[in-house]
């Protein structure tokens, strides 16, 4: 298989055509899956990796972040072969961890982005995350501040672009805007879900997405593995 490398929209940054997620890493799929996983990606020429601060549910949010860090950390120039993308919204409890300020609360916030980016820098073990995405729309908080964080984590080295993930076509365009008013690069990508029986992103979000210049990162593209042939057919069933 021969994979080309595209830019992400109208942005410089190449990624491979197809992105490796890891959201099942460590509570689907063991830690030693994960790392023959990530290494084989990278041999047939998959560089772009995504992931989010709350993958690893079922064992800890934030245990994934952990796996593909403790990847990372066997050298080899496996970090600087990788384009890094994860996210930030949700709440991230940590077991070990005292309660946090905010710790409830789903957004976009300037402390949220802050103290979540620290934490995803932490068990990635890297310097830099290369895109940030917003893992869904806060309407609560106002876009001043939710563009200033993401600035400063800019001009401070500790992430190159942002992004967007399950964002409205509407989202999308206000988010831009916002951001081309501040003089700010603004949104490079969009993550949607989209596959053959989920395609309501073609009606608002992709020509968002155009207009803008923005990448599209489509998410379970086989529908959770039903596309793919992954569940199993009953000779028997019940009607309900």
């Amino acid at each position: 298989m021969e994979l080309t490398n595209k830019r992400l929209g109208r942005h410089g940054v190449l990624v491979s055509s197809l992105c490796l997620g890891t959201m099942n890493f460590g509570w689907h799929t063991s830690e030693e899956d994960s790392f023959a996983i990530m290494d084989r990606a990278l041999e047939l020429g998959i560089n772009f990796f995504d992931t989010a601060d709350v993958y690893g549910w079922s064992v800890e949010r934030g245990h994934t972040e952990e796996i593909i860090g403790r990847w990372f950390a066997q050298g080899g120039g496996r970090r600087d072969a990788v384009v890094l993308a994860t996210k930030v919204f949700n709440p991230v409890d940590r077991k070990a961890n005292l309660p946090e300020v905010n710790s409830d609360g789903r957004s976009l916030s300037a402390y949220k982005i802050r103290k979540h980016c620290e934490g995803s820098l932490k068990r990635l073990q890297t310097d830099w995350i290369d895109l940030y995405q917003m893992h869904h729309i806060d309407h609560a908080c106002p876009w001043d501040e939710t563009w200033q964080a993401f600035d400063a984590l800019v001009k401070q080295g500790k992430i190159v672009y942002v992004g967007s993930s399950n964002f409205a076509g509407w989202d999308i365009a206000t988010a831009c805007q916002e951001a081309s008013k501040r003089g700010l690069m603004g949104l490079v990508s969009e993550q949607s879900i989209y596959h053959l029986d989920n395609r309501m992103i073609e009606l608002e979000v992709i020509p968002a997405c155009r207009h803008y210049g923005l990448g599209l990162i489509p998410w379970s593209p086989l529908a959770g593995g039903l596309l793919g042939g992954a569940l199993e057919k009953y000779e028997s069933g019940r009607r309900t």
